[in-house]
């Protein structure tokens, strides 16, 4: 009896986990079509439909005087906002002002702009939030131990890093200093394991081009003030965006590998973080957020950056393109976006289901 409640508590618990990476997603998609809304509005276009999901509408309200349809669809991952006279193919009045395709091109580029903006400047919040409730991490020489010669050594979780060769290490950073610097000759590594001095001998290998042991830092908080953390909140996004950039260029350039995940694979990534501390969660969520913000910029058809680019080049070339031809484009880009989400998905599903 006791065995059964406890499993079903921790199902219990573990499913509230999954709630909160579904949650966590949803209001990341939530924060990026209300950009596209407000902004529309702001430029007097005419707003038909708030969706979050796509196909079958599972619920939907419309208030008294309003145009907007708000529903939340079956299949829960993506979101839009149907803005009047964004279809090329739909009938479109010449005269109504309050229609997509009548806007300035300053409208039509604020609202499609709006989007990630608006992701990347909540990513601010969640940052800024989490640094209030938790603060900010400190990398220590107390390492997690990962796949690779320190396990190897024996070496655990906890052990506190004090010396290599006997030279007394400062901080997380001389320690990766140390290692790199090492050409992968042996090390003797100085460590206390729950205050009890220990030797670990570690032959650093070559991984990702440098010499390392395979261990990570076990950070500490440390509670940060109001300024600190306002500051940080605006350069964490920032940092985001440039490792991101950094990373596509990596992959087109051949020095990384793609490393792909579905909406599954975030949501499973966003549970297993919700489960540490709502400090971990939060940052974990502005990561994402700045994320999405930039990855919508990507001059892909179907996402924001591939209308960008068709607005760019009516900027430059002072004649809009052909409207239709244009969404026969997104509309190409949108089945591959869905197909590699569903294949990327699949893999998710098939990892989870071997762990």
């Amino acid at each position: 009896m006791a065995a059964g409640l406890t499993r079903r508590y921790i199902d219990s618990v573990s499913i509230s986990y999954v709630i909160a990476g579904i949650l966590g997603l949803a209001l990341l998609m939530v924060v990026h079509e209300l950009g596209h809304l407000l902004a529309a509005r702001a430029f007097g276009m005419r707003v038909l439909r708030f969706s979050i999901g796509f196909g079958p509408a599972l619920w939907r309200h419309k208030a008294r005087g309003s145009e907007t349809i708000y529903q939340v669809a079956l299949i829960p991952f993506l979101a839009y906002v149907q803005i009047a006279g964004m279809n090329p193919f739909e009938e479109i009045d010449p005269e109504d002002k309050a229609s997509y395709a009548n806007g300035s091109l300053v409208a039509r580029i604020s609202a499609i702009v709006a989007g990630p903006l608006a992701n990347y400047l909540f990513a601010s919040v969640f940052f800024f939030t989490a640094l209030m409730i938790g603060g900010k991490p400190v990398y220590t020489t107390a390492v997690q131990v990962l796949d690779g010669p320190a396990k190897a050594a024996k070496m655990q979780d906890g052990d506190l890093v004090q010396t290599i060769d006997g030279q007394p290490i400062t901080d997380w950073e001389d320690l990766r200093r140390r290692v790199m610097a090492s050409g992968n000759r042996p090390l003797e590594v100085g460590a206390k394991r729950k205050g009890v001095p220990m030797v670990f001998h570690v032959t650093p290998v070559t991984m990702e081009g440098q010499s390392k042991i395979g261990v990570a830092s076990l950070p500490r908080q440390v509670p940060v003030g109001f300024r600190e953390a306002t500051t940080q909140s605006l350069i964490l996004p920032a940092n985001v965006v440039k490792g991101l950039v950094i990373g596509l260029s990596r992959v087109l350039t051949g020095r990384e590998k793609p490393q792909l995940s579905g909406p599954v694979g975030i949501v499973k990534q966003t549970s297993l973080v919700a489960q540490r501390s709502w400090t971990e969660y939060l940052t974990w969520l502005g990561i994402l957020s700045a994320y999405l913000g930039g990855f919508n910029l990507l001059p892909f058809p179907a996402l924001d950056g591939g209308r960008l680019a068709f607005l760019g080049y009516e900027a430059v070339t002072r004649r809009r393109p052909n409207a239709r031809v244009e969404a026969r484009v997104h509309f190409f880009g949108l089945v591959m976006l869905l197909a590699l989400i569903a294949v990327v998905s699949v893999f998710d599903v098939v990892d989870i289901r071997a762990n």
